[in-house]
């Protein structure tokens, strides 16, 4: 199971970290990805961790703003956003998948946590 937290109320250009911890299974063989998504838009590949070598791969629209790390000691991996704008606001999810890559379709993966909202005022 996974939990994803974290979200919340921030000021354009400001950082927020959120953070996706595992319960029941390690996370150590899995890929973690976020996701993030807006009313009556499918889901958007965001960035992820490959579990081989600590790999991240970054969309386009985050890359240089938002960094992947993995605490496997503690489960968890995170997500820093940082010069966030006001097209950040969605709904963020993390998902896992025991794959050695890290594929961008949300069909790809078998575990996801739920989302936390994330909201950039301007």
């Amino acid at each position: 199971q996974l939990q994803a937290s974290g979200g919340g109320l921030v000021q354009a250009g400001g950082s927020l970290t959120l953070s996706c911890a595992a319960s029941g299974r390690t996370l150590t063989t899995y890929s973690i990805v976020w996701f993030r998504q807006t009313p009556g838009e499918e889901r958007e590949f965001v960035g992820g961790v490959s579990w081989i070598g600590g790999r991240t791969d970054y969309a386009d629209s985050v890359k240089g703003r938002f960094t992947i790390s993995r605490d496997n000691a503690k489960n968890t991996v995170y997500l820093r956003m940082s010069s966030l704008k006001p097209e950040d606001t969605a709904a963020y999810y993390c998902a896992a998948a025991s794959y050695r890559v890290i594929p961008r379709e949300v069909k790809a993966y078998d575990y996801w946590g739920q989302g936390t909202l994330v909201t950039v005022s301007s």
